[in-house]
């Protein structure tokens, strides 16, 4: 079967003003023969649910001719039920889409790309089933030494969606509240995306949309089949606010799944908090905004139970919590069994290392490393800091002598990865090994 897309059964329909012609079509190539021009000034635009979709494209384009004035119109239509790709836009009458805005029925705009040479528009992804567009065109043509300009309007809907399951999102973290500025964004899928499926991870990872007031550089991270974690190339700025959507909502996935409704995340980001634990030197520096707040004497883990070094992220704060040694591994018993009620506690591990108070060490405090892996400092120091920090703030283990914390498996430890490490996580990255197989992917909270 010949590769260009071709008018089946039509016989000579000519393109009378205001008429629209549907026909049968395969795959669309690079470049297509266009009409000559014609003698009254319609524009002939082609549309269709199929493009960049590969092999043959059996979804019937819509040829609308756009009259009238002073903006161009054509007879609004529905895109074929078969539709499942990109739609694309093209110019079949000399001239060019000047410019091309295609928004959707709450007046969002839907993201594509115009051709070279300015005859074609493609969207980014798939539209939403069953949902409303209209599609706004410039058409420059020739008119004698100069051009001319004709504004046009296209209104399509796209196909309704299949009964079945739907993959919706739930995000983190928690909507409306502050955070620090280390807080990655979380995505839950209803429903796993296989690694072997790099087109439906790509369809996904396209529409889960986040959005900053100053542009920010990120990208998402796929942790496993059904989890998501984005994060900025560098930490978020400062007091500013996060916007979190999911455009998946009636999105083809695969054959049998579609995506679903899936609630909305706006949080904001505060000050730049960063406590910083030099374990050689057995102190910690608490900055604001880089600015040094208070510096204190501290106590990490001693060998055998060394603190974990990198990057963590306070995940909670528990004004008191019971810890005991079998939690870890210590067995009763032993000799470094311990069952205490801990005050001012800041998590920042599900296994369970803390920054606390421990009052039993403070003689230990700026001179010797002896806690089982938490970071020990007095009372008044646990308090304040317990008082200062917030979820999402920055913890910083520096000249240390632990194990590196790891990426996913025992908190937020997303910015041990370097960008380009990171940036391999996501599907959409040209050379991307997609992380689900990763040795540090695993449960996001292991059995304390």
């Amino acid at each position: 079967m010949s590769s260009r897309r071709y008018v089946r059964g039509w016989g000579a329909l000519s393109l009378a003003v205001g008429a629209v012609l549907v026909g049968t079509a395969a795959q669309a190539p690079a470049s297509r023969e266009r009409p000559a021009a014609a003698s009254d000034p319609t524009a002939v635009v082609t549309v269709d649910g199929c493009s960049a979709g590969g092999g043959l494209c059996s979804v019937p384009w819509h040829t609308v001719a756009l009259t009238g004035g002073p903006v161009l119109t054509g007879t609004p239509f529905a895109l074929d039920a078969g539709a499942s790709g990109p739609v694309e836009l093209e110019l079949r009458t000399p001239g060019v889409l000047a410019d091309v805005t295609v928004t959707d029925q709450s007046g969002r705009s839907v993201a594509g790309t115009s051709s070279a040479d300015g005859t074609r528009w493609t969207s980014a992804a798939a539209l939403p089933a069953g949902s409303r567009f209209t599609a706004r065109l410039a058409v420059e043509r020739a008119a004698g030494r100069g051009a001319h300009r004709d504004l046009a309007r296209l209104d399509f809907r796209s196909p309704s969606a299949p009964a079945g399951e739907r993959l919706t999102v739930a995000f983190g973290p928690d909507d409306g509240r502050t955070y620090g500025v280390g807080q990655p964004i979380t995505a839950e899928l209803s429903h796993p995306v296989p690694a072997d499926d790099l087109r439906a991870r790509r369809t996904v990872e396209r529409a889960l949309d986040v959005r900053t007031e100053a542009p920010v550089e990120g990208t998402w991270y796929w942790i496993d089949s059904n989890t998501l974690h984005y994060r900025p190339r560098v930490y978020w700025p400062a007091y500013t606010t996060v916007r979190v959507h999911s455009g998946l909502d009636g999105v083809r996935i695969t054959d049998g799944l579609y995506g679903g409704p899936s609630r909305s995340l706006t949080f904001t980001i505060g000050a730049r908090l960063e406590a910083v634990t030099d374990v050689s030197a057995l102190k910690m520096t608490v900055f604001r905004d880089g600015l040094p707040l208070r510096t204190f004497p501290v106590t990490t883990g001693k060998a055998g139970y060394r603190t974990r070094g990198g990057i963590k992220v306070v995940l909670g704060k528990e004004p008191l919590v019971r810890m005991r040694g079998d939690s870890i591994g210590i067995a009763r018993g032993s000799r470094d069994y311990f069952d205490l009620k801990v005050r001012w506690a800041t998590r920042v591990t599900w296994s369970g290392e803390y920054l606390h108070a421990a009052p039993w060490s403070v003689d230990a405090q700026g001179s010797e490393n002896v806690s089982h892996g938490c970071t020990g400092m007095s009372t008044e120091d646990a308090a304040w800091l317990f008082g200062t920090v917030r979820e999402g703030d920055l913890v910083r283990v520096i000249h240390g002598y632990g194990a590196p914390m790891t990426p996913f498996d025992n908190g937020f430890g997303d910015w041990n990865l370097s960008w380009p490490e990171w940036r391999r996580g996501s599907a959409l990255d040209p050379s991307a090994a997609v992380a689900a197989s990763s040795p540090s992917a695993g449960a996001l909270r292991p059995e304390l």
